[in-house]
C-alpha cells in the first residue's frame, strides 16, 4: 500500500528503438479508429433526422392508415385532378358542386380501375371490391355518391335515430343527419336510388302513379316540416328488412328469372303494403288506392329484364350494401399490402408532383428488363414438389396468404374443400403462385401496367378535348367506343396507338436462341413461357444473343447477332437483327452485358432499368407521365431515382429484417444522399436515365469484368463524372423482390462489400474524389467505402485499445 506510482518516460517502455514513429502510431491509432467511428455514427443520426424532416415537408406518411383515408377522402378527388389530371380553363367553370361532380366523374375511371387490379391480383374479395368502387356518375342522384365503404353502418345509424325522435323533432333530425356529411349523403341517395329502381320495375301506369303519390307526400312532407307526423319512424326498420329481401333477389344473376318471379313480386307487395298501412300514418296511402283484397292483384306486372341491365344491376349491388353493411366495413380492405397500396396512392396525391401533360404530349420512354436462366413460370411439378420437411409451394403459400387464396378461389369460383383444383384449374394456379414469387411473369404484368394506364388516360384526353365530360358525369358507365371524331376511328384503338408510341417494353433474354435451339426440358419450357407472354402482351419485345455458324473464307465462324423479336401466333417474328464484332459475355459481366447489347431496341427520351425480380402496380402507372416530367424541370436530372417496396418481407423472418433495411436506404437513406448531399449516384433498378444523354456518353452499364461487379453504381459515377444530375423521388414507387434465406442474404451482402472493394480500385473513383470539393468528398466517403471501412475499424478497434503491443 505504500509503493508509490512512478513516472516513466516513453523510451524507458522501448529503451532499444532508434525512433519514436512506433510509438506515436500506437499511441494514436485508438484515437483516430474512435474518431472513424463516432463519425460514422454522427452520420447515421444525421441521416436519420434530417431525412425526417425532409420527409415530413415532402407529406410523406401524411395518410397511413384507413382511418386517415376516410377523414380525408372527401378531397381525394379534388386533389386527383390538380396532380393527376392535364389542366383545363374550361373544366375551372360552375359552381362548386359541379366542379366537384366533375372531379368526381374523372377520378372514378382511374380509382376503379386501380380497385379492378387489386381484385384481379386477388388482394381483395368481390364484396370488397364492390365497397371500394366510386360510381362513375351521379346520374339522377342529387347528391355525391361515396364508395360504400366511407357510408358503412351510416343508414342503420340513421334508422336507429329516427325512431327515437318524437313528432315535433324533425329539425333536430334534420340536424343530426346533416351534422354527418356520409350519413346525410347516404340517406338522401338511398331513397332516390330507391325510388329510380322501383320506378323503372313498375310497368303498370296505376302502380307508378302510387309510387308518385308516395314520393311526393316524403317531399312535402320534409319541406313543410312535417315528415314526423306522416310517418312512422318505428316502422322503418321493418321496411328495411323487407328491402333488403328484395334487393338480395334483384341483384342475383340467374339463369331462369320466370322461377323466382313469383318471390320477387311477393316481396314487392309486402314492400308497398308496409308503406301505404303501417309506415303512412294516413292508413293507406295518400290516394286509398286499393283495398286489402286486391293487393294481390297489384304489383305483379314487373320489367325484370332490367336485371340483365349491367349499370341496373350496379345500382341494386350499391343500395343493397348501403342498406347492409355495418361496421365491418371499417376494416375493409383486409389485406394488408392493398391497404398500403391505397393508403400510399392515396397520401402521393397530396404531394409535390410535377405538372402533368397530356398522353399525346408526354415523353416517351422504354422500359429494360435483362433476363438470363431464372424462372418464368412455375410447371406443374415444381408445385407439387414437396421438400424435405413434405411441404409443397402451393401449400406453403396457402399458409402465407391465406386471404388471398380464399380470392383466388372466388374469383375461379371454386369450392375450397374442392381437391381437384390443381387438376381443373392447374393454369390459373400455376400464375397464382408464381405472381407471388420472384418470376418473369410478374415482372411483365407488372411492367405493361404503363400500357393499360396510359391507354385509359389517354380516353380520358381525347374525352376531356371533346368537352363531353358532361355524358361521363350524366351516367353513362364508360366512355363510349364509337365516337365521332374525324375519321370515325374507335376511340380505344387511338387511345391504345398512341400509348403503344409512348411506351416500349424489351425484356433481353440473353439465351432465349439457345433455349429455343434446346431440346432439354427444361429449357424448352422456359421458351414456351416466354413465347406465351408475348401472346398474352402483344407489346411485348424479347431481345437475345443469336449464336450462327457461317462460312467465311474456308473456314467456318461463329458470328453472334442482336435480335428482337415479337410473338405472332404459334411462333415469333423477327423484327431487327444487328450483327456483333463477337460474344458479348467474352469480354464483360453478364447482365451489364445483356442490358448492353439490347439497349439499341429502346426507344422514346427516358429509359427505366427494371430487373427481373421487380414489380408494379396499375395506381402507381398513372404517375408515369408527371414523372417523366421531371427531364424537363430547368435542373433536369440524368438520373431519375425511384422509391421501392421491397414485396418478401412477409416470406421469414430473416426476409423481414432485409426488407427493413432495404426499405430505409431505399428510402430516408437515399433521400439524403440526393438532397443535401449530392452524392446519390445508380443503387439498382428501378430508376429511370435520360436515354439520350446516356447513350451518347457511354451507356447505362459499365460491364468490364471484376472491376466492374457493382455494375450499376458506375453508371451514376458516369453520370455524375459528365455533368450530370442524379435525383430521388418519393411520390411514386415499384415494387422489389430481395433474398430470403441465410445463404442468399449473406451472398448478396458479400457481392456488395466485394464490389466496394473493386470500387477503390477504380479510375472513376479516383476522378470522383478529385473533383468533388471537400465536404461532397466527406459525404461520397462515408457513405460508399467508408462504411466497410468504418465496420472494419469497429471489429479491429477493441484489439487496438487493449493489445496496443
Amino acid at each position: 500500500m505504500d509503493l508509490g506510482a512512478g513516472t516513466y518516460e516513453w523510451h524507458e517502455f522501448f529503451p532499444y528503438l532508434q525512433h519514436n514513429i512506433g510509438v506515436v502510431i500506437t499511441i494514436w491509432a485508438p484515437i483516430v479508429l474512435v474518431y472513424f467511428m463516432d463519425t460514422q455514427i454522427w452520420y447515421a443520426i444525421f441521416s436519420t433526422i434530417f431525412g425526417g424532416i425532409h420527409g415530413a415537408f415532402s407529406h410523406l406518411g401524411e395518410i397511413r392508415t384507413l382511418g386517415m383515408l376516410r377523414s380525408r377522402f372527401e378531397s381525394v378527388p379534388s386533389a386527383f385532378t390538380d396532380r393527376l389530371m392535364p389542366s383545363s380553363k374550361e373544366e375551372l367553370k360552375g359552381n362548386q358542386d359541379e366542379i366537384e361532380r366533375r372531379n368526381i366523374a374523372k377520378f372514378s375511371h382511374i380509382w376503379n380501375a386501380f380497385i379492378s387490379s387489386l381484385r384481379a391480383e386477388d388482394l381483395i374479395s368481390n364484396k370488397e371490391k364492390d365497397l371500394l368502387l366510386v360510381p362513375y356518375s351521379s346520374g339522377n342522384v342529387s347528391v355525391v355518391q361515396w364508395p360504400p365503404f366511407l357510408l358503412a353502418s351510416k343508414i342503420p345509424i340513421a334508422l336507429d335515430m329516427a325512431k327515437d325522435f318524437k313528432r315535433t323533432g324533425q329539425g333536430e333530425l334534420i340536424k343530426k343527419i346533416k351534422y354527418d356529411n356520409y350519413m346525410f349523403s347516404a340517406v338522401i341517395e338511398c331513397y332516390e336510388t330507391l325510388r329510380d329502381i322501383l320506378k323503372n320495375l313498375l310497368i303498370d301506369e296505376e302502380e307508378q302513379i302510387i309510387l308518385s303519390q308516395i314520393c311526393f307526400k316524403v317531399e312535402s312532407s320534409i319541406g313543410d316540416n312535417s315528415f314526423l307526423e306522416s310517418f312512422q319512424m318505428s316502422e322503418l326498420l321493418q321496411l328495411s328488412n323487407k328491402l333488403e329481401k328484395l334487393l338480395n333477389l334483384l341483384k342475383v344473376e340467374y339463369e331462369d328469372i320466370e322461377s323466382y318471379k313469383t318471390q320477387i313480386i311477393n316481396v314487392l307487395q309486402d314492400i308497398m303494403e308496409i308503406i301505404t298501412q303501417d309506415v303512412m300514418t294516413n292508413g293507406r296511402g295518400p290516394s286509398g288506392a286499393a283495398r286489402e283484397t286486391e293487393w294481390k292483384e297489384m304489383f305483379t306486372k314487373l320489367n325484370l329484364e332490367l336485371m340483365d341491365d349491367r349499370s341496373w344491376r350496379e345500382k341494386v349491388v350499391r343500395l343493397h350494401l348501403l342498406l347492409t353493411v355495418k361496421e365491418s366495413a371499417i376494416n375493409v380492405p383486409i389485406n394488408l399490402d392493398a391497404r398500403r397500396r391505397i393508403t400510399f396512392f392515396a397520401n402521393s396525391l397530396f404531394m409535390n408532383l410535377p405538372p402533368t401533360p397530356k398522353v399525346r404530349n408526354m415523353l416517351s420512354f422504354s422500359v429494360l428488363t435483362p433476363f438470363y436462366k431464372e424462372e418464368v413460370l412455375y410447371s406443374e411439378e415444381e408445385l407439387k414438389k414437396e421438400n424435405e420437411d413434405g411441404i409443397s409451394i402451393v401449400f406453403y403459400l396457402q399458409k402465407i396468404y391465406p386471404d388471398e387464396w380464399r380470392n383466388f378461389l372466388e374469383r375461379i369460383k371454386s369450392d375450397p374443400n374442392d381437391e381437384d383444383i390443381s387438376k381443373n384449374y392447374m393454369d390459373d394456379l400455376r400464375h397464382w403462385v408464381s405472381y407471388r414469387g420472384q418470376t418473369l411473369s410478374r415482372t411483365v404484368r407488372g411492367m405493361m401496367y404503363y400500357r393499360q394506364a396510359l391507354q385509359l388516360q389517354c380516353s380520358l384526353d381525347m374525352v376531356q378535348d371533346r368537352g363531353q365530360l358532361s355524358s361521363i358525369f350524366g351516367g353513362q358507365r364508360t366512355i363510349s367506343p364509337e365516337q365521332d371524331y374525324d375519321d370515325q376511328m374507335n376511340l380505344s384503338a387511338r387511345s391504345l396507338a398512341i400509348a403503344d408510341m409512348k411506351f416500349t417494353y424489351v425484356v433481353s433474354c440473353q439465351v432465349y436462341g439457345m433455349q429455343k435451339k434446346s431440346h432439354e426440358a427444361k429449357d424448352r419450357s422456359c421458351y414456351n413461357n416466354i413465347h406465351n407472354l408475348m401472346l398474352k402482351f402483344p407489346s411485348l419485345r424479347v431481345a437475345y444473343i443469336d449464336e450462327i455458324e457461317e462460312i467465311v473464307g474456308v473456314k467456318p465462324q461463329k458470328i453472334y447477332y442482336s435480335v428482337l423479336v415479337k410473338g405472332i401466333d404459334k411462333h415469333d417474328e423477327e423484327i431487327y437483327r444487328i450483327r456483333l464484332p463477337g460474344k458479348p459475355t467474352d469480354i464483360g459481366e453478364g447482365k451489364p452485358e445483356n442490358q448492353n447489347h439490347a439497349i439499341i431496341f429502346t426507344r422514346g427520351e427516358a429509359l427505366q432499368t427494371i430487373d427481373m425480380n421487380q414489380d408494379n402496380y396499375l395506381e402507381e402507372a398513372f404517375k408515369i407521365r408527371n414523372t417523366l416530367e421531371e427531364f424537363r424541370d430547368g435542373h433536369r436530372p440524368t438520373i431519375l431515382g425511384l422509391r421501392e417496396h421491397i414485396f418478401t418481407g412477409s416470406v421469414s423472418s430473416l426476409a423481414w429484417f432485409m426488407s427493413n433495411q432495404e426499405t430505409s436506404f431505399v428510402t430516408i437513406g437515399q433521400r439524403i444522399l440526393a438532397n443535401p448531399l449530392k452524392v446519390r449516384f445508380h443503387y439498382g433498378h428501378p430508376d429511370i436515365f435520360d436515354r439520350i444523354f446516356h447513350l451518347t456518353r457511354g451507356g447505362i452499364s459499365k460491364a468490364s469484368k471484376t472491376i466492374n461487379l457493382s455494375e450499376d453504381v458506375f453508371a451514376g459515377f458516369n453520370s455524375t463524372l459528365r455533368g450530370g444530375n442524379v435525383t430521388h423521388h418519393e411520390y411514386i414507387q415499384v415494387g422489389k423482390g430481395r433474398d430470403v434465406g441465410m445463404n442468399q442474404i449473406s451472398l448478396f451482402e458479400a457481392k456488395v462489400s466485394n464490389g466496394n472493394g473493386e470500387q477503390t480500385l477504380s479510375r472513376d473513383v479516383y476522378r470522383l474524389g478529385r473533383r468533388f470539393d471537400f465536404y461532397r468528398m466527406l459525404s461520397f466517403y462515408f457513405t460508399t467505402v467508408g462504411f466497410y471501412f468504418s465496420s472494419m475499424v469497429r471489429i479491429l478497434h477493441p484489439h487496438f485499445s487493449y493489445n496496443p503491443l
